[in-house]
């Protein structure tokens, strides 16, 4: 993390507030309104094993003729008569699937969709990882860290990231294995307490999540000597070890935050050490390590220059090798160190925290792009993106258009955005709680991380980026290959060995193409309906469907097309913020 700790208001805000089938009984197109669903659905996991049962829950009781039906990438899998508020259904034995659920009803001969949830089946978080964070520790009743886990349950949060839980960077864990305390000041002082990060964490690993604490890779507070931490293990801006490298901070805060040198293997065993301590008092399923991006030119204690992104691998494999069966996940501010080091590392995914070297959408989707090439194919993405932050230092609202736009841009080329907690994340210090969710913002993201794992398999999973050639039939839009430019609608397309998956983002209404909308006045899309278009394909197309978050909570629907001379030519029911077409 790039700390640049600004004051805050703590405001506590929660997050909280075949597609054959998919028509009526005169086989007429169901109509797709223009509002998002009420999202009462729940289930009891984030993410599910291979052959455990999920189990739903509605908030209210169904009324009427409704069913529930179970898909996987617009093919129906099964449906049934749906007579309580809660039921249960097993998912086929495959691993790394999403399905999608939704609950309906006929009425007068049209289908109405009620509700809409995900699921997410898979054995490892890494091959879909979805991550949220926490940030607060106070006295919290237990109700209450159940209520802030269920809320990131229902957005399939499957990793938590724990930051400044600790107490001091070189001793994070507070009193000793044998006897920890039972409370503790943490960087600025606020209070800390075991019962709540116990807590969270047992109520996390209830919900299938993974839970990561934070801790920096070479921190060490001005009390570090007493601790045990050398003088030769620093990080120094002279070749002279005169003046220590370190992150400053001013009053409320303990003390600034000296860097050691990650590279050491004494400081390596140091807080290898420390955080077996750690794990003997807290079953953290691994260590979420951090940095602090480009430091300039620095010089160990003897005077040698040490090039921080040629070291970090080194580091990272004494973490792995203290405690092989712990997970690992590194930072990369602005991507550094990640191509030399991290990518190659014994880490669960990418994470990269993006700041001003990526305004735009287009860089922001080459750092996934990049992050996949580094890691030839083998680790996913999540991006740290701070929204609308220029706002963060007052209270308000986050902007709808602004996120989903971001989120329409990193889901289609494959990433994941950390963005939720106990609030909505707009701010690198992650307590920073001013800009909370409107409720049209939460039942929104909800329909989004649903389309996140219910289409997992062709937004994560393989398939190569094309140009494809979309053409509107009646000049009604104007689509443009990727990147995305103001006045177009941006097209994102993927070739897998059956399919052509392609992705309208919707920028015709956009005022800006930086993805931050750090001032959060980007513009709402308007809505376009019923608009011919025509895709080139030099393949025989025998089935194409529509789903997008926007629309029906992301429910697929079959479209009729005709197919000659080398294209189709389909009606695109509608098209808000974000469509994905795919043809068969």
């Amino acid at each position: 993390m790039k700390k640049i700790y600004i004051p805050i208001l703590l405001c506590l805000a929660l997050i909280t507030g075949s597609c054959e089938d998919y028509y009526d009984t005169d086989n007429n197109p169901v109509i797709y309104g223009d509002t998002y669903l009420n999202v009462n659905l729940t289930t009891d996991k984030a993410c599910y094993k291979p052959g455990e049962t999920v189990y739903f829950e509605l908030k209210e009781k169904p009324s009427g003729n409704w069913k529930v039906r179970y898909s996987h990438l617009g093919k129906l899998i099964s449906e049934e008569i749906l007579t309580s508020a809660t039921w249960s259904w097993t998912p086929p034995a495959d691993d790394y699937k999403g399905y999608l659920a939704d609950i309906y009803e006929v009425v007068d001969g049209k289908e109405n969709i009620h509700q809409t949830i995900a699921i997410d089946v898979s054995a490892d978080w890494k091959k879909f990882p979805r991550y949220g964070f926490l940030s607060s520790y106070g006295d919290i009743p237990v109700n209450q860290i159940e209520k802030n886990i269920e809320t990131l349950n229902r957005y399939h949060i499957n990793g938590i990231q724990f930051y400044d839980w600790m107490h001091d960077h070189q001793r994070p864990l507070a009193g000793t294995a044998d006897n920890p305390l039972a409370s503790w000041p943490d960087l600025i002082g606020r209070t800390n307490y075991f019962s709540t990060i116990k807590g969270y964490i047992d109520a996390a690993h209830n919900r299938g999540m993974k839970t990561m604490f934070y801790n920096l890779a070479f921190g060490a507070l001005n009390n570090a000597a007493a601790d045990g931490v050398r003088e030769e293990w620093y990080l120094f801006r002279d070749p002279n070890h005169s003046e220590k490298d370190n992150h400053h901070l001013d009053a409320p805060f303990r003390s600034s935050i000296y860097l050691t040198n990650p590279a050491n293997t004494e400081w390596q065993n140091y807080l290898a050490g420390r955080h077996n301590d750690v794990y003997k008092v807290f079953n953290f399923d691994g260590y979420h390590i951090d940095q602090l991006g480009n430091r300039g030119t620095l010089y160990d204690y003897n005077g040698e220059p040490v090039k921080l992104d040629e070291v970090y691998g080194s580091f990272i494999a004494a973490m792995k090798q203290a405690n092989p069966d712990k997970r690992l996940v590194m930072n990369a501010v602005s991507q550094y160190g990640q191509q030399k080091n991290i990518a190659g590392a014994d880490v669960d995914f990418l994470y990269t925290e993006v700041w001003d070297e990526s305004k735009t959408f287009q860089q922001l989707a080459q750092v996934i792009t990049d992050n996949k090439n580094y890691s030839q194919n083998t680790k996913q993405t999540v991006l740290a993106a701070y929204m609308n932050y220029a706002r963060s230092g007052n209270t308000g609202f986050v902007n709808t258009p602004g996120v989903l736009l971001a989120n329409a841009v990193i889901f289609s080329f494959g990433g994941a955005h950390l963005e939720l907690g106990e609030h909505y994340l707009a701010n690198e210090y992650f307590p920073n709680s001013n800009l909370q969710m409107k409720t049209e913002t939460r039942k929104a993201l909800m329909h989004y991380y649903d389309f996140l794992v219910a289409y997992q398999n062709l937004l994560r999973d393989g398939g190569e980026f094309i140009n494809a050639n979309v053409q509107s039939a009646n000049g009604k839009l104007a689509f443009q290959n990727w990147p995305a430019s103001q006045g177009n609608v941006a097209v994102v397309a993927k070739k897998f060995t059956d399919r052509e998956v392609i992705h309208l983002i919707n920028f015709t209404n956009a005022n800006s193409l930086e993805w931050r909308d750090t001032n959060g006045t980007q513009n709402e899309p308007i809505e376009v309906q019923d608009v011919e278009i025509k895709v080139k394909t030099d393949k025989t197309v025998s089935n194409i469907w529509f789903a997008s978050p926007d629309v029906n909570g992301g429910v697929a629907r079959k479209l009729e097309f005709n197919q000659t001379a080398g294209e189709v030519v389909i009606m695109l029911p509608s098209l808000k913020y974000w469509g994905m077409i795919v043809l068969e």
